[in-house]
């Protein structure tokens, strides 16, 4: 799914694209992928490397396009073998265009669309919406912890009172979770400081930069706190 945004004042959908808009791209159709690679001329690795779910976060410089891959918190089924997980949001940009391409619908871009709608003043570039793309993620590790925390906790009350496999079998799902999230930040973090001196950055950017870098290490200590916690816990 393709949805064109014009971002100079405020956010809003327009019907088709335009230079310098913001083209988000949700669970892509073959459609939407020849649109990328045919229209807009973006290089097919691009999009096939966003599509692999293990891809690490990183940047990619190719004949005027830049690649940002950034891991973003994402929850599966509660059943599923590991529930809270982390996938690729790969942001493009070059040559008067500005993509994001995730291969999954997240609960992050919804609210990210929802949130700069509600501050009405869009983005002054597409290195200031990178960014904020960057602080939402951070915001939504904290969202997601907290509810691991909330999980955590709960299991352990149980296991207070007897010895139960679900409730160890619990136990290790967020085990790995907690792996997936401190990986995944700490390469957030990693891509963060690189990012800052290879892109554009103004005045106003440095202290969204300083932002994200505070999120995303309150992000990093929690996860590693609960991690120690289980850690103890299973002992």
């Amino acid at each position: 799914m393709r949805t064109y945004w014009n971002t100079t004042n405020g956010l809003r959908t327009i019907e088709e694209w335009q230079q310098g808009c913001w083209v988000q791209v949700t669970c892509p159709t073959q459609e939407d992928c020849d649109f990328l690679e045919h229209t807009l001329g973006i290089p097919d690795y691009f999009i096939s490397d966003i599509a692999d779910t293990d891809e690490r976060a990183r940047y990619e410089f190719d004949e005027g396009w830049i690649l940002i891959i950034l891991r973003i918190p994402y929850v599966k089924e509660v059943r599923s073998r590991t529930p809270y997980i982390t996938i690729p949001l790969g942001i493009i940009m070059g040559k008067g265009v500005c993509v994001t391409l995730c291969n999954f619908e997240t609960n992050m871009m919804i609210d990210f669309v929802s949130c700069q709608q509600r501050r009405g003043q869009g983005f002054t570039d597409s290195v200031d919406m990178v960014f904020r793309l960057f602080l939402s993620s951070a915001v939504w590790y904290l969202k997601r912890l907290k509810q691991i925390n909330t999980l955590l906790e709960k299991s352990k009350e149980n296991l207070d009172r007897h010895i139960d496999n679900a409730d160890l079998i619990n136990l290790s799902k967020l085990q790995d979770s907690l792996t997936y999230f401190i990986t995944s930040i700490r390469g957030n973090e990693t891509l963060l400081s690189k990012l800052k001196f290879k892109l554009p950055v103004d005045e106003l950017d440095a202290d969204l930069i300083e932002d994200v870098n505070i999120e995303m290490s309150q992000a990093r200590e929690s996860a590693s706190i609960y991690a120690n916690i289980l850690d103890s816990t299973m002992d």
